[in-house]
Order: structure tokens, then sequence, then C-alpha cells
């Protein structure tokens, strides 16, 4: 063979080879091919993928009637809705600002043949007449996550929670629980908490905030004041916060009158004042300091017997508890009660204002013992009932785990302090 042919059979044999790589990468591609699938596009229990979608919220001046009409739906037919809806969701209370979903047929003619209308993140109602007329109330999916939190108190336990990022839901709650033991607006540098609590979520993904505090430790003063919840009665569904030792967190009184905020004048019968020459003035009552608007609470049970406004109280509300106990709260912005009004625990009886004879927004709190006023820090006020023998065991049992979990959380401090955890506590 001569250097002519030799050439032209080298090139023959390369050229086969890279027809042979082509195909085999040929091969190697339409192997690794995927078929991909769209997901369905589920919202409601229904495809959206099959309808033409309308989503908006009801502005001012709509009704239920009105939207539908304005989507082709006759004047007839919203009236057979209404009707087939009573019992199930008045149609009339449809709010401003709330969001709804309209789910049209996809021909030409597009007629509407589901309503969605959600007045919360957590329920929503469906009104389905695409055949018959249907309306449920249908729920979205809900889960609780459990979590821990712990942190030292440098200034306020809200600032705590901030630095932290965590709500600031957990110290209402927090305060909640112990306020018939630790008042919030006393809280000491060093002061320091653990907690264990659950978030609440809609379809697994949509925050929708704290649920609920399981159990807490709050040291106050280097005092421990641990706190369970526990169901003592489940036909009532009665829930409770008890200490370690199975004992109520409850108390006839809570601490203060307002959740959060600071002590700015204590009761003090030798209280001298410059502005009036230095003469003793006393003060009967124990000033909360406040946001003007921040809500007034009754701190126990009972019957207002009077609500008003002078010259020196401003807006004031008076509480009879029982025959030993009444108390007061005085210079409210706005009062939400009247007198003869019974009043619980815990419920709003106005709001922090700067009424009357005072210098900044405050609430006077002031209490009476037997016809007398009196200190309400220094008076040991009455438990609330304890629980059940028969069920101390079984509560026993049940927060032994959790106590080991909470004991187990390790303390969060501010980030850049020279103090550590244990210069503020043994």
């Amino acid at each position: 063979m001569n250097l002519r042919g030799l050439v032209k059979s080298l090139l023959l044999v390369c050229a086969l080879i890279l027809v042979s790589c082509e195909g085999d990468k040929k091969e190697s591609v339409e192997a690794t091919k995927i078929e991909v699938v769209k997901k369905p596009h589920i919202e409601f229990g229904y495809n959206f993928d099959d309808y033409k979608v309308f989503q908006d919220t009801i502005r001012n001046g709509d009704s239920f009637g009105q939207i539908l009409e304005r989507n082709k739906l006759g004047y007839a037919k919203v009236l057979e809705i209404a009707k087939e809806s009573k019992g199930v969701y008045d149609i009339r209370r449809v709010q401003v600002g709330k969001p709804y979903t309209i789910l049209c047929s996809k021909d030409s003619i597009g007629l509407p043949e589901v309503f969605v209308y959600q007045p919360n993140g957590e329920v929503y109602y469906v009104f389905d007449f695409k055949d018959s007329i249907k309306v449920h109330r249908k729920q979205k999916p809900i889960i609780y996550k459990e979590k821990t939190a712990s942190g030292i108190i440098y200034s306020s336990i809200s600032e705590t929670l901030d630095e932290q990022g965590l709500s600031p839901v957990l110290a209402f709650q927090m305060s909640d629980i112990y306020a018939w033991t630790i008042s919030f607006v006393k809280l000491q540098e060093g002061d320091r908490f653990k907690v264990i609590y659950e978030d609440k979520y809609i379809d697994d993904s949509v925050y929708v905030g704290v649920h609920k505090i399981k159990a807490a430790y709050f040291e106050h003063k280097k005092e421990p004041f641990y706190a369970f919840e526990y169901e003592t009665d489940k036909e009532k569904g009665i829930v409770d916060y008890f200490s370690e030792d199975a004992k109520n967190l409850r108390r006839a009184f809570l601490k203060g009158p307002i959740a959060l905020g600071r002590i700015s004048s204590r009761y003090n019968l030798k209280r001298r004042i410059a502005l009036y020459g230095n003469r003793v003035r006393p003060h009967k009552g124990t000033d909360f300091a406040a946001p003007v608007g921040t809500p007034i609470l009754a701190t126990a049970n009972g019957t207002v017997t009077k609500s008003g406004y002078t010259s020196g109280n401003g807006n004031y509300v008076k509480i009879k508890h029982n025959t030993t106990y009444s108390t007061q709260y005085l210079h409210m912005r706005k009062r939400k009660v009247k007198r003869g009004d019974f009043v619980k625990q815990g419920d709003v009886i106005g709001w922090v204002g700067m009424t009357g004879n005072t210098s900044g927004p405050h609430v006077c709190y002031r209490f009476w013992k037997n016809g007398r006023q009196v200190d309400p820090f220094k008076q040991k006020l009455p438990e609330a009932k304890p629980m059940k023998t028969e069920l101390k065991n079984k509560f026993f049992k049940y927060i032994e785990p959790i106590k080991e979990q909470l004991d187990s959380v390790k303390y969060k401090y501010k980030e850049g302090t020279i103090k550590s955890i244990d210069n503020f506590s043994s």
C-alpha cells in the first residue's frame, strides 16, 4: 500500500470512530432525559389549572352579590346561593380587606363556578355552584412546633427577646402565667428565664405566631419559679399553671393592673414633696408608668362600684371584690366599664392616660383591705384552689420529662457584655 492509500485508510477509521462516539453520546443523552411533569396548583381543594382564577379583596361598597354579578352571575342565582348558605355563613358579613377567590369556567363564557371567602388565615368558606349549590366551612391544616428559648434580663424582658429575634408575645404570655407571683414591672438586672413553647403554623409553612407556653422557669431576685401547664378537668377544659410541687400559680389578685411597664412611685405614707415645702404628703397608691393607651386590667373578680371623673383622680374606676378587698384605678384616658358591671380578673376596664392631677401617663393603683388603704405588695393574698390530691401523682409523672428538658436549656446572654451568667445567680 502506498502512502496515499495509508492516509485514506486512517481517515476512514477516524471517521468511523467519530460516528460511533456521536451515537454513544446521543444514546447517553436520550438515556438521561427526564420527563418533567407539571405539579397541579391545588388550593382550597380545587385544581386552579382547570379554571380561570380571579383573586381580590373586599372593597368599600362591595357585597357578595355585587362581586358575583360583576363577574357575569345572574341575580336569581345569587339569591339561590344566599338562601342555601344560611346556617353556614351569612353573606352579609363579608368584611372590607378580606381576600376572596373566584373560579370561572375556562370556556369562552367564563361563568363563575366557585367563590371562596377567607375571613381569617385559618378558616375559609367555599360556595360551589357549578352544578347544585353547596356551601362549606373549611379549615386549613394547623400544626404546632415545639421550641425553646432562654434569656437574661439586662434592662427589660422585651429588649432581651428582641435581641434574639423572638416574639414579644412570649413576654405577654409569661407575664400572664406569673401575673400572681412575679410583677413584670419590677424585674431586675440578672433575672433570667427558660421557656418551652409552641409556634403555630398554617399549611405547615405560614407562621401565625406563638400559640402557648408549655412550661417555664423564671428566676427573679435569685428565687426560682417553675410553671407547668396542666389540664385539671378534661370535661370542662380547665387548664392552669402549677409549680413543680403542684401549687397553683393563680392567686385571687394579679400583681398589678398592667401587663408590662414600670413602677414610677410606690405606696409611701411618709413621702415628702419639695413642691409643697417638703411637707409629708402620703402616697396611698402605687403608680405604674406606661404609654397612653396601655390597657388597664382588673386585678381580681368584682363589681364596679364607681366609674367617673374628679379633678384629682381624672377618669377612675373602683371595684369591690368581696367584703374584705376593693381596688381603685386612677388617671385613665378612657373608662370601659360602668357602675354595676361585673368584671373578671384580667378584663380591660380602661386605658392609661393623663387625666386629673398627674404629670405623666400612668395608672395609680389603690388597694383597700377592710376599708383601709394598704400596700398591695405587702399583703399575703389568698391563693386559688389547690390541685386535687388524686391528680398530684399523675401531675408529677407528667412534668418529670418536661422539667428535665427545661433544666437542660442553656441560657443565652447578650453578646459583648462583660458579665457572665454566674455573676447574676449562683
